[in-house]
């Protein structure tokens, strides 16, 4: 009775995780929301380097907020870079719109997506400032959710969580199943569990103030994880920070395995040098791992094989349900066959995070160092 016993007492951190996580989830989504209409000038900077799937749609879905006063700053390095010409497209289109482009080669450090908003600092009009990738698209009210929390002069930075969106491939689905069953469970646990301390890249809005207090776009031109350090650094500095309402789509793009494990490997290792507590035990959560432990010492065993059927029970219908009713990303029932794969990616990324200090991004490699900041590789 006690080794039929193993299996489920292996798998049962995991399991508990899964159910923990539908309680914060729902009680995220379905809290009551506060806050009066707060509108403030806002400045959105667009840091870019090259096209993304559907750019056009991305950007535009900027410039048609429902918002009284705004500013686009669209910000690349090099004259030649092939968005210039979408942008330009949108000038002539909304000539009612504040659209600034600027081209600026100023490297300013290792991260050059920092560079790139050091360079756009100057062009901004005003003091919320906006920070959104190029592959993210947004309703109409964005700003506006965005914008209300600043009604509390203690909030210096609101992030929002984000989905994936337009998932073509098996290989761009798993990758966008992390954002619905690990990243936004993650974060919502987080939150609920000792208040939000970092910021999620996707989409960040900050109080020029709280900005200013941490140094500017400058104190983080040497992280990999400028977000996750902008949001830190600003909490740390005593200022608040918010989570939006709603959520932004990150537009997924068609991209081959090795891509996403390179990604997913990448940010693994800049979540271990970042929250290196909060990391290592992450590992007791990850599904994948509970069921190879499983095996491992139970054997290939009947319980064992009952014991993993029951946790993807409880886990698909867990995160179908996020999928369905919350996110409305369109990944779930469709891509739940690919639930398992997604958790041996995660787990594989999340050991292999412990092996090396090199990373990839925009084509270059990186050797991060303890501290989180990155220098070139070799």
């Amino acid at each position: 009775m006690i080794s039929a016993l193993i299996p489920f007492i292996i798998i049962l951190p995991s399991l508990v995780y899964s159910l923990v996580t539908l309680f914060v989830v729902r009680a995220f989504f379905t809290r009551e929301l506060q806050g009066e209409r707060f509108t403030p000038p806002v400045s959105i900077i667009k840091p870019l380097k090259g096209l993304d799937t559907g750019s056009r749609q991305n950007f535009e879905s900027f410039c048609l907020q429902n918002y009284p006063l705004f500013q686009i700053v669209f910000v690349l390095q090099s004259a030649a870079d092939p968005c210039i010409t979408i942008i330009r497209q949108l000038m002539a289109d909304y000539p009612g719109l504040d659209i600034e482009l600027v081209i600026d080669a100023a490297v300013h450090g290792a991260n050059g997506k920092v560079s790139n908003l050091m360079n756009a600092f100057p062009y901004l009009k005003h003091d919320i400032i906006v920070i959104a990738d190029s592959d993210i698209r947004v309703g109409s009210d964005y700003l506006v959710n965005v914008a209300k929390h600043f009604a509390d002069p203690g909030v210096g930075l609101v992030t929002s969580l984000y989905r994936g969106a337009n998932v073509y491939g098996s290989a761009a689905a798993i990758e966008a199943l992390g954002f619905s069953t690990e990243m936004i469970p993650n974060v919502l646990v987080a939150e609920r569990l000792e208040g939000l301390s970092f910021a999620l890249g996707a989409s960040m809005a900050v109080r020029r103030e709280a900005l200013k207090s941490i140094g500017g776009f400058g104190s983080l031109v040497d992280y990999l994880a400028d977000d996750y350090q902008l949001g830190n650094m600003i909490q740390r500095a005593g200022w608040k920070l918010a989570l939006a309402d709603d959520i932004v789509a990150c537009v997924m793009q068609r991209e081959s395995l090795a891509d996403v494990l390179t990604r997913q490997l990448r940010w693994c290792r800049t979540m271990r040098v970042s929250r290196p507590c909060g990391y290592l035990a992450s590992g007791i959560t990850q599904p994948f791992l509970a069921l190879a432990a499983s095996f491992v010492i139970a054997g290939f065993t009947l319980p064992a094989f009952i014991a993993a059927l029951f946790l993807y029970l409880v886990r698909g219908s867990i995160v179908n349900f996020f999928s369905r009713s919350y996110l409305q990303d369109k990944l779930l029932p469709r891509y739940l066959w690919l639930l398992p794969f997604r958790d041996a990616l995660s787990s594989l990324t999340w050991a292999l995070a412990f092996a090396g200090k090199r990373v990839k991004w925009r084509g270059e490699s990186y050797v991060l160092q303890a501290d989180g900041k990155m220098v070139r590789g070799d």
